[in-house]
């Protein structure tokens, strides 16, 4: 049945979603050549790394990464703007298997009993259709055979977009407006935060802030890209 797979992708051609070539049966959203060159920070390699350094003051945190680099005006900030904005959802499965199967090879998910995405409004949710870290989430899940639980912790504060707010601002903007759902589910667990893209830290803060609420709770954190 291959030349029904080789008709579909001349009828229905594919692009990469970073450099717009035209993508061959074995690539998915990013082409070779821009997958081997997306900026990663390797944060994995080092406890003490730039992101972890936002959440230092928690001894619940055990550890903290992001996979890419996100430059405002780069290259790969097509990748969030397709996951975002443009209807793409898929894409975060996507980068979520991809960052998932390098990680595996460090031991950053030792030790994992559950995932949990950053939550979106139901406001938001509604307008976009999904929420882009349930997709992210589930991308990992399916490479490191973890459960993830979407309904744990919600959104009960609809705030402005952080995007054009400074440190402080984005950081006042977003205290308690996460709040636990489910203790029970995440009782004693080690809990991996999943967010798309952290510029100061201050949305995994306010969700740690509501996790810690259940008593035994350990955290890690994974974003998919982390903003320079």
């Amino acid at each position: 049945m291959n030349w029904l797979v080789d008709l579909k992708e001349f009828l229905f051609p594919r692009y990469c979603k970073v450099c717009r070539r035209r993508l061959v049966r074995c690539e998915q959203h990013l082409c070779i050549s821009c997958l081997v060159d997306l900026p990663r920070t390797h944060y994995e390699r080092n406890p003490n790394n730039l992101l972890m350094q936002h959440f230092i003051e928690w001894p619940e945190v055990e550890r903290a990464t992001a996979y890419f680099f996100y430059y405002k005006e780069g290259r790969y900030s097509s990748l969030i703007h397709h996951l975002k904005y443009h209807d793409h959802p898929e894409v975060g499965t996507y980068l979520g298997r991809i960052a998932a199967t390098e990680l595996k090879m460090s031991d950053f998910f030792n030790g994992v009993d559950l995932i949990v995405p950053v939550p979106l409004s139901k406001k938001r949710c509604r307008q976009r259709g999904y929420n882009q870290c349930d997709y992210i989430a589930r991308g990992i899940s399916e490479v490191i055979g973890v459960p993830m639980c979407s309904s744990c912790v919600e959104r009960v504060v609809d705030t402005e977009t952080q995007t054009h707010k400074g440190r402080i601002e984005r950081w006042r903007n977003t205290e308690g407006i996460f709040q636990v759902k489910e203790a029970e589910i995440l009782k004693g667990k080690h809990v991996l935060i999943v967010d798309d893209v952290s510029t100061t830290g201050a949305t995994v803060h306010a969700c740690i802030s509501a996790l810690l609420t259940v008593p035994g709770v350990r955290v890690s954190i994974f974003v998919l890209a982390k903003a320079v």
